[in-house]
């Protein structure tokens, strides 16, 4: 009896130490995205220096490794916030490492956008090509299946980004728990602030089809869009416009890819 207890002991003293030494700074992450990421437009909007990234991907490599080493039970220890930046973090981070595996067909001219690498019948959102909690993974997986379920937070729409122009700013530095709520809140901002994806014009308010694909995670665009009306709107009248059953249409997406080169 006193065998099988000692290890449970340890099996949980070891989890318990796993856990803890669990880097949730991400500054390795943070270092590589100051590195590689510039930020420009006010904030507003960032590009990715990939031919950088692809020559020195040792540090991308060694942090998504340390993201993969983590176990589900060690991931069920952790607070909500630090659960959800770990996951942001995530696919933020095999996002740039799908585009640095296959940045050569980018430099050939073979691929324009992230969609170009799907296969024949699969999208490259649903290749296997990374893992995490214990289980090859894809990025649907990833966004649909464990974020989108796991959390009510639309605002993550405006933190996940899929590598192209047209999504949310990538940000110059890592979601942590301490910053989490902060992150998230800049992070719509800007996405609403930035009037070449979200504004106001003659014709009503336009906004990035994210609104549109996801739609059910606002509950209510028109009321979401109200929480941020000083972002979205540029003057009184068009924060007046924003008090009314206003007009929506979804512009179209652009997935060239969110590179220096087509800032």
């Amino acid at each position: 009896m006193i065998r099988p207890l000692l290890l449970t002991l340890g099996l949980f003293f070891q989890t318990a130490v796993f856990a803890q030494s669990f880097d949730h700074s991400h500054k390795g992450f943070t270092d590589i995205l100051k590195r590689h990421v510039v930020v420009y437009d006010s904030d507003l909007k960032s590009a990715v220096n990939y031919h950088m990234l692809a020559q020195q991907p040792d540090r991308l490599n060694t942090y998504l490794s340390s993201l993969s080493q983590v176990t589900q039970t060690q991931y069920e220890t952790w607070t909500q916030n630090e659960q959800l930046g770990f996951l942001i973090n995530a696919y933020n981070g095999f996002t740039l490492q799908l585009i640095v595996n296959h940045y050569d067909q980018f430099e050939s001219g073979d691929a324009d956008s992230i969609r170009d690498l799907g296969g024949l019948f699969s999208s490259p959102w649903e290749q296997n090509f990374f893992s995490l909690l214990g289980e090859k993974r894809t990025l649907d997986w990833l966004e649909h299946k464990k974020i989108r379920v796991n959390f009510d937070e639309p605002r993550i729409h405006a933190a996940l980004v899929c590598a192209a122009i047209s999504c949310p700013k990538l940000r110059d530095e890592a979601f942590t728990e301490d910053a989490l709520e902060k992150q998230l809140d800049d992070q719509m901002v800007a996405f609403l602030s930035d009037h070449d994806k979200n504004g106001i014009d003659d014709k009503g308010v336009y906004l990035s089809k994210i609104f549109d694909w996801y739609n059910e995670d606002f509950d209510n665009v028109r009321d979401y869009l109200r929480q941020y009306k000083n972002a979205l709107a540029e003057s009184e009248t068009e924060r007046k416009l924003l008090t009314t059953q206003f007009n929506i249409r979804y512009l179209d997406y652009k997935w060239q890819l969110n590179s220096l080169e087509n800032r």
